[in-house]
């Protein structure tokens, strides 16, 4: 097939997670479910944490903005697949598939620097507690976020731009039920050296930065766990820490296991089925981790759907 330049290239074909049509409305139906429970379920964290002044906290500001990029993350990729399958469609255009890939990789990022913040948060509060209010200041909170975002907004910005530098075949057929960097860099007709050394650099420096951040944290409030001669004062400190060390696992965890599988199976169907665990299912499971595990979360969405309940 003859190859023409980006510019002239309309649109691609994501093959989604199954060609059987029986299929279809089953996949619908769920993948609708999960965004609707991701959704309603980090926007109730978001109105907890920021409507009760008891969860006005560093911990519980990193959370809310956790929250927030989860919706965005989620809501990058499975719209566009659920509107593919009610329209029984597999087009995706150029521009919007270049949209896709931007937001889906800051999100992504931000998710990933927001668990090193509250890792962080952690380690000060049990670490140096006298300390807390003056090191994990509000001016330090929301400068964490904001150069979250602005370093994603960034690399973000300049994998797209190495994107529209690639051609790509006239009815490009992506093995996924979204525009994966990976999986774009797969089916470009023309040389994407440059594309693929900065993926690596990127991914290597925004994945094993954070990943050291966290486990120097871990690291060190382990051991100040294990100077506490209180039992209690041990179940205390680690408790506020079980559900970030959930949520940092299931993130972790489910993206390492994406592309061990899509490394030992060379199997792309196989690698898109595992992706929907960390795109669809970590988001969507993180509020619950949350709120379940959280007595102080628990406590404000009571309260939060009490006066819900109530009325004005």
């Amino acid at each position: 097939m003859e190859a023409e330049n980006h510019t002239v290239l309309s649109q691609f074909l994501l093959l989604g997670l199954s060609d059987d049509p029986k299929l279809q409305p089953a996949l619908f139906g769920i993948f609708l479910s999960m965004y609707l429970v991701t959704v309603l379920g980090n926007l109730l964290i978001i109105l907890a944490t920021t409507s009760d002044p008891h969860l006005h906290t560093p911990m519980y500001f990193f959370l809310s903005n956790l929250s927030l990029a989860d919706i965005c993350f989620i809501s990058t990729t499975v719209p566009k697949m659920l509107v593919n399958i009610q329209a029984h469609s597999h087009d995706i255009s150029y521009t919007e598939c270049l949209t896709q890939v931007y937001f889906f990789l800051m999100f992504l990022g931000v998710d990933n620097f927001l668990l090193t913040a509250m890792a962080c948060d952690r380690f000060v509060a049990i670490c140096h507690p006298l300390n807390y209010t003056v090191i994990m200041n509000p001016r330090l909170c929301v400068l964490l976020v904001l150069t979250s975002w602005l370093i994603m907004f960034w690399v973000s910005l300049i994998h797209v731009l190495l994107m529209k530098q690639l051609t790509f075949s006239t009815g490009t057929e992506i093995p996924h039920f979204f525009c994966e960097v990976a999986q774009l860099l797969k089916v470009a007709s023309s040389d994407t050296l440059i594309n693929i050394i900065f993926l690596y650099v990127s991914t290597a420096l925004l994945g094993m930065i954070p990943m050291t951040g966290i486990l120097f944290s871990y690291s060190q409030i382990v051991s100040s766990l294990m100077r506490m001669s209180s039992i209690e004062s041990k179940y205390k400190a680690f408790s506020t820490c079980g559900s970030h060390l959930c949520v940092v696992s299931l993130f972790y965890g489910t993206a390492l296991g994406v592309y061990l599988s899509s490394a030992v199976t060379h199997s792309p169907q196989g690698s898109t089925v595992a992706s929907v665990m960390y795109t669809v299912v970590t988001p969507m499971l993180n509020p619950f981790i949350y709120s379940l595990r959280n007595k102080d979360v628990k406590g404000a969405l009571g309260r939060l759907l009490s006066r819900a309940a109530s009325g004005p």
